[in-house]
């Protein structure tokens, strides 16, 4: 092996394997199984903390493909090494898998993967493939034959029995051509899935597609056999080889309209699966996890205690448990209609999770002679948590059909398409908002039930909140919170028709507002949350008449004020000054003659 370290991420759902494997490669020099994954959200989080330092930490990344028994797993693996090549196009992909079926190696080939051994194959050929394919080759394992991948196979034998004398030569030219397609086809459609790019960069893309597409099937045309065109015409490229389009994809209607039906149905993007969606989502909101997590609201959250680096991997074990719990829900297929009936014990089941993972499911605290298990204590009063936090949080079940079910985005009182880039930063706002949400139901009976223990603040608060008396002060400041939400915020929110949540913004956690309409929930008011909208509905009704007699009646003591009290003291005073200068000049007068008097 190379002196150069070989660090590798190991991604695969079944946690015997990971540790057989690590076992396995414990006493391999200069090899490192720096991390383990079980899902894709999982691995996009690892993968953002090790390269956030050092970009090139990570030289290789080990993964499966998917269940075997489970087709839908395998396209979503496929998904996923192509999302893995979008966001880290240098990082090298080894196929470790169970698979074994050449369109899907294919497939995976044209993913991005560099290479493929079966589960099984020995350590020193498994080491073998994962040095070639960390700097930078290739290594495609295969049953008989030795060659790159199925295809070249299949064309090889093809190549064999055919009579032509130049046969040979003509297939490696056409398989020289295909390669070279293939690669900057990759390259393209890696540049069309970047989020954000411009309408015309994407109009650009699309075209360079096409054309490559039209070339591939041309150059099969031209110097294919017959024996050879017709596999081809079968399958010219495979479902599982399409790349998904970036969100604001365009149409099918961009190809011209005289292109023949074959290029068409090559050139058609895709429409984004479920799971993509869910894929870009989750890692445009770990992108954004690296943001600063400072509260720059007015109001506090539960996770304000906590340190920064607590605070986000709580977001993160709450983003990984989220999409664990999709996986499942779309494995057992449910219906929209089941979600309904399904919303508050997945949310429940989500927090009661991500409680005791956060804490340590078997952690325990000494507090004076009793030694206690913190998530029993942690978790014996849900009630509360779910009333004041898990159940109010908005957009839950907008949120799940759109990621499971593709459905389009009612926000705003609008309808989103589900695969438009409004939807997509519609979906992104309430994604951001329930994780924060489900973060300070987590944290609240933390503060509780052991917000004072000293073990407890050294090991998840920030410093600067961690006296008895700045907590106590942090707690009452919660507790007011919910008393002007029971009593004042919400009722105003429900008699406006907005939501009010929470998202992350690049200095910190902020606030926004969607509108929603919410009559069900104003019919429903009752008590002191009654009162406040009927105040408030009572404000709107008296204010304009209160301004215009304020206006009026303003005006008038202006007129008072100026034109009869202030020109009646103008008057007097100026009577006054008159006065006083007759009464000088008089006194000036009489002086003048009793000198006169005198002298005389």
């Amino acid at each position: 092996m190379s002196d150069r370290p070989l660090r590798l991420l190991l991604i695969d759902q079944d946690p015997i394997f990971r540790l057989g494997l690590r076992v396995a490669l414990a006493e391999i020099p200069n090899l490192q199984i720096v991390s383990e994954a079980e899902t894709d959200t999982a691995a996009l989080q690892v993968l953002a903390e090790l390269t956030q330092q050092d970009p090139n930490y990570v030289n290789l990344v080990v993964l499966e493909l998917g269940n075997h028994r489970f087709p839908q797993l395998q396209q979503q693996g496929l998904q996923f090494c192509r999302q893995l090549k979008a966001l880290y196009p240098n990082l090298p992909l080894l196929l470790l898998s169970s698979v074994t079926e050449p369109e899907l190696l294919l497939a995976a080939k044209a993913a991005g993967v560099n290479g493929y051994c079966p589960k099984g194959t020995a350590v020193s050929e498994l080491v073998t493939a994962m040095q070639a394919v960390a700097q930078g080759g290739s290594f495609w394992f295969t049953v008989g034959v030795t060659q790159n991948s199925a295809l070249q196979t299949q064309n090889t034998i093809l190549t064999q029995n055919s009579p032509l004398p130049f046969a040979r030569l003509r297939n490696n030219w056409r398989l020289s051509g295909i390669d070279y397609i293939d690669a900057t086809l990759k390259s393209v459609t890696a540049q069309l899935q970047v989020p954000g790019l411009p309408v015309m960069d994407q109009a650009i893309l699309a075209g360079r597609r096409r054309e490559l597409l039209a070339a591939r099937w041309l150059l099969n045309r031209l110097l294919a056999t017959s024996q050879e065109r017709q596999p081809e015409q079968q399958q010219v490229i495979p479902d599982s080889m399409q790349l998904p389009p970036p969100l604001n994809s365009l149409s099918s209607a961009i190809a011209p309209s005289n292109t023949s039906n074959l290029i068409q149905i090559q050139d058609s993007l895709p429409s984004l699966s479920p799971r993509t969606l869910q894929s870009n989502l989750f890692a445009s909101c770990i992108t954004k996890l690296q943001l600063p997590l400072d509260n720059v609201t007015d109001i506090p959250l539960e996770i304000d205690i906590l340190r920064a680096d607590k605070k986000r991997e709580l977001l993160y074990l709450i983003l990984q448990k989220l999409a664990k719990q999709l996986d499942e829900l779309r494995v057992a297929e449910i219906k929209i209609n089941q979600l309904y009936d399904l919303k508050k014990s997945l949310i429940y089941d989500l927090w009661q999770s991500t409680v005791a993972d956060f804490f340590g499911r078997f952690s325990r605290l000494q507090i004076g002679d009793r030694n206690l298990e913190i998530v029993n204590i942690l978790l014996q009063n849900p009630q509360p948590i779910q009333t004041a936090i898990l159940q109010k949080i908005p957009l839950v079940l907008e949120l799940f059909t759109y990621l499971l079910l593709q459905r389009d985005l009612q926000i705003d009182n609008t309808s989103y398409p589900a695969d438009s880039q409004e939807a997509y930063s519609q979906a992104l706002i309430i994604l951001e908002n329930f994780l924060i949400q489900v973060a300070n139901a987590v944290v609240q009976p933390l503060l509780n039930y052991f917000a004072d223990v000293e073990v407890i603040k050294q090991d998840f608060y920030d410093r600067r909140l961690i006296s008895t008396r700045e907590i106590e002060r942090f707690r009452n400041n919660l507790s007011w919170k919910y008393r002007l939400n029971n009593y004042i915020n919400e009722p105003t929110a429900i008699f406006e028709s907005r939501y009010e949540l929470f998202v992350f913004a690049p200095r910190g956690i902020a606030k926004t507002s969607i509108y929603a309409p919410r009559n069900q929930e104003l019919t429903q008011l009752s008590g002191m949350p009654l009162v406040v909208t009927l105040l408030l509905e009572f404000r709107d009704a008296i204010a304009p008449r209160l301004k215009s007699l304020l206006a009026i009646f303003g005006s008038g003591i202006v007129f008072i004020l100026t034109q009869v009290i202030g020109r009646g003291l103008g008057l007097i005073g100026r009577g006054i000054l008159q006065g006083i200068g007759n009464v000088s000049l008089t006194e000036k007068n009489l002086r003048r003659n009793s000198d006169k008097g005198q002298r005389g």
